[in-house]
């Protein structure tokens, strides 16, 4: 359809004029669709040959051409993509009549085509149904078959008729073959029994009259015996008669016994006789059924094809008869018109469609980088991933602290939030244990950097200005705390008191605060030996003797087993988490670890919360301003812990 598209509508040939929306100019090659550019504007090529212009517009009708299937309707949409709106409509309308056209002269060459086919069929088919009818005729002539049917419901019907008496000579036979049995065991002396003693011969009506004589003459001469002696004359008489009787008796059975074994053998022979008839008859049905069976196999064949051939016949009249008369399977319903309204770019719809995508897609990015992060985020998070109570927290300082500005911080408390924050999670741990207040708080972690040794020192300070409090560290790794309290790092310090080469007083230093702390000391060859000694445990109990509150700060859980045996000789446990920074999973495995122990967990800190991140993306539910003056409006929440 492209190619008769191309050559209808002179799309390659010579020039050819064209109208639009300017000037009339000439073109070499009619290419309604795209835009006219005079000759001498851009640079010459070499000229295509007719085919290759003919192909370049065929690929170019096909690729802006466009033919959709209306839903639930028998209507196709048919449009064409073009820079005029003009060559759009025509090309559209152009392009449904050569369809319409098109369908129109194939149908009428498969109709030739057709026709011409089934011509040849049809003497083919003739042929065919000739020859099976010579076959069916030449079967019947042989067989001499005039009516199969009648022949063979005749001999079904003497068939029924002799199967009919063979089963009555069956009886007969059966009935006399007892008899005849019993008679030529008595004559072959097989038996005892005597003739007369058999059934049929009892039964039989000319033996019952001669028995009763037989019996009669019995009883006259038994009457007559009780009268007159042997020798009377009647007596004798009497006796004459009984032999007679019995004589008739005699001859009688054995007529009766003669003719039982003739009933018999006649009737064994026409059983035979009738056997053998049935027979023949079961071989003529038989015979008859085969040849029914060939001639309705014949007579089917010719019938078959006899319905083939007529079923062409009239095709092939059917066909002659509408090959003039083609109608169009389709016709145009509603034309291309020229339109005013461009289909493409549509700016709007692509602008709007951006602005949604863009935010679609800025949220699915949200929600899949929320789904990424397994840290540890807001209290809600501590309550829910790691299943412990919220101590307290301590928000982010912004800025860089070289100088243990963070450790200090309540003492020189240039972040008022922060200050209230360990003012907050100083009352927490006070009112944790009101009856029974603990004296030795261990001060662990995870990992490092994650805040403990400033948790540690603030909340040391805090506690320092309420009771008699001293700060241990006990991080004999990487030691921290002399440098924020400015002391001496070869200061005497916990490894001197637990190997007693120092006494306490020279151990123990106080700060300007009035916080006693107590630093690493000289770094021990095994750590771990030294803090699981019997000697620091004897140290631990004379410092609790010496002070109120004391404050272990021991190294992170998950790098060496310091944290574990100090445990095992505090009585609470505060766990610092750094927000946003520590996953749950490590959080809850060292959480897992120090089970264990005796020392109570009070809670977690979460350290280094982005107060403002927190509520605006969490509702963590804190509210704080900063502006010269801090204003605290509201206690900041933790979720499990006690509340000051």
């Amino acid at each position: 359809m492209a190619t008769k598209l191309v050559k209808r509508l002179r799309l390659v040939g010579s020039a050819v004029p064209i109208q639009y929306d300017g000037p009339t100019i000439m073109v070499d090659r009619l290419i309604p669709w795209r835009d006219w550019i005079p000759k001498g504007w851009i640079a010459e090529e070499a000229p295509l040959s007719d085919d290759d212009l003919v192909k370049n517009e065929i690929n170019s009708v096909l690729s802006n051409s466009h033919v959709d299937w209306v839903k639930k309707s028998f209507l196709i949409n048919v449009s064409f993509d073009s820079t005029s709106a003009k060559t759009a409509a025509l090309m559209a309308n152009t392009l449904a009549d050569v369809y319409i056209e098109n369908d129109l002269e194939s149908r009428l060459q498969m109709t030739q085509k057709a026709s011409s086919w089934l011509a040849d069929r049809i003497k083919g088919l003739r042929s065919k149904l000739e020859a099976s009818e010579r076959v069916l005729q030449q079967f019947r002539d042989k067989e001499k078959l005039v009516d199969a049917k009648g022949v063979a419901l005749g001999i079904s019907g003497q068939l029924n008729v002799q199967a009919s008496a063979m089963v009555a000579a069956h009886q007969k036979v059966a009935e006399l073959e007892n008899s005849y049995r019993q008679v030529q065991a008595i004559l072959k002396g097989q038996s005892q029994a005597t003739l007369d003693s058999i059934p049929a011969v009892l039964r039989s009506p000319s033996v019952i009259p001669r028995k009763t004589a037989e019996a009669e003459a019995e009883r006259r001469l038994s009457e007559l015996s009780n009268r007159y002696g042997a020798n009377h004359p009647k007596i004798i008489a009497a006796e004459s008669d009984l032999r007679a009787a019995r004589e008739n008796t005699r001859n009688m059975v054995n007529s009766v016994v003669s003719s039982i074994t003739r009933e018999y053998e006649v009737a064994k022979a026409t059983e035979q006789a009738m056997q053998k008839s049935l027979d023949n008859s079961k071989m003529k049905i038989q015979d008859m059924s085969r040849k029914e069976f060939q001639l309705a196999t014949l007579e089917r064949d010719v019938q078959n094809n006899r319905q083939i051939y007529d079923l062409f016949v009239n095709r092939a009249k059917e066909t002659g008869a509408t090959q003039g008369l083609q109608s169009a399977v389709a016709r145009v319903v509603d034309p291309a018109v020229i339109t005013t309204h461009p289909i493409k770019p549509r700016k709007t719809l692509i602008v709007s469609m951006s602005l949604i995508g863009g935010l679609l897609l800025s949220i699915m990015l949200a929600v899949i980088l929320d789904r990424l992060n397994n840290t540890i985020r807001n209290g809600e998070d501590v309550a829910t991933k790691l299943e412990v109570p919220l101590l307290g927290f301590l928000p982010l300082v912004p800025g860089k602290h070289r100088n243990f500005e963070i450790q200090r911080e309540i003492l020189d408390n240039f972040d008022p939030a922060f200050s209230e924050s360990v003012r907050t999670l100083r009352t927490g741990l006070l009112m944790s244990a009101i009856d029974n207040p603990h004296k030795v708080i261990l001060v662990t972690s995870s990992f490092p950097e994650e805040g403990k040794t400033s948790v540690s020192m603030n909340l040391a300070f805090a506690l320092a200005k309420l009771k008699r409090t001293c700060l241990i560290d006990a991080d004999m790794r990487r030691p921290s705390i002399y440098k924020a309290m400015e002391a001496d790092g070869n200061s005497a310090g916990l490894s001197n008191l637990v190997a007693d080469t120092d006494p306490v007083a020279k151990c123990v230093h106080q700060h300007a605060s009035g916080l006693f702390y107590i630093p690493s000391g000289p770094v021990p060859p095994n750590p771990s030996e030294l803090l699981s000694s019997r000697r620091f445990a004897d140290v631990m109990e004379k410092l609790e003797s010496m002070f109120d509150v004391i404050l272990i700060d021991s190294p992170p859980v998950q790098l060496v087993s310091d944290a574990k045996i100090l445990a095992s000789v505090a009585n609470a446990l505060v766990f610092v988490v750094r927000a946003d920074s520590t996953p749950y999973k490590v959080a809850k495995g060292a959480l897992d670890q120090l089970s264990n122990s005796k020392a109570q967990l009070l809670g977690v800190v979460l350290n280094r919360l982005d107060v403002a991140k927190a509520e605006r993306y969490y509702g963590y539910g804190t509210h704080m301003s900063y502006g010269g003056k801090y204003e605290y409006y509201k206690s900041y929440g933790y979720y499990g812990g006690n509340k000051t």
